[in-house]
């Protein structure tokens, strides 16, 4: 695990934001950092198209057999070899592609948290405190409350 987190720590939770996912895996031995470690370098690698074209053309040795058997044969092999193979890979990818939106998504969310609860800070000039100094000015004007 890295000592220094990549991108520094949270602001008010203090947390570690590291750039790598096994540097968030909590480990306490040498079997469990091998073990996360071969986790997130399988997902790598299963997780790329080029290993579905690998699967696909895998299942295509499998196919001449099913072929032979007839209907039931073609279907077993598309359930049983492609769809498990080749989708497994091909769903991989997509979730990858998706979770680099979200965390784009997510940053974007963060900054514009950020804006906000500057502008809400009762301290900065701006935002909230012109509302608020706008107000003592009317309430100085119209007098105290009946």
């Amino acid at each position: 695990m890295s000592d220094q987190p990549h991108f520094g720590k949270t602001r008010h939770g203090g947390l570690p934001v590291h750039l790598h996912v096994h540097d968030h895996l909590p480990r306490r031995n040498a079997a469990e950092r091998f073990n996360a470690w071969l986790a997130v370098w399988t997902t790598r690698l299963v997780g790329t198209m080029w290993c579905a074209y690998l699967f696909a053309a895998f299942d295509c040795l499998a196919l001449p057999t099913a072929l032979r058997q007839g209907l039931y044969g073609i279907v077993q092999w598309v359930a049983s070899f492609f769809l498990q193979l080749v989708l497994l890979s091909v769903i991989m990818v997509g979730q990858n592609l998706q979770a680099v939106a979200s965390d784009a998504r997510a940053a974007k969310t963060f900054e514009d948290t950020e804006v906000i609860i500057d502008r809400l800070d009762t301290a900065t000039r701006g935002g909230l405190t012109e509302v608020l100094d706008r107000l003592a000015d009317l309430e100085a004007k119209l007098g105290p409350p009946a």
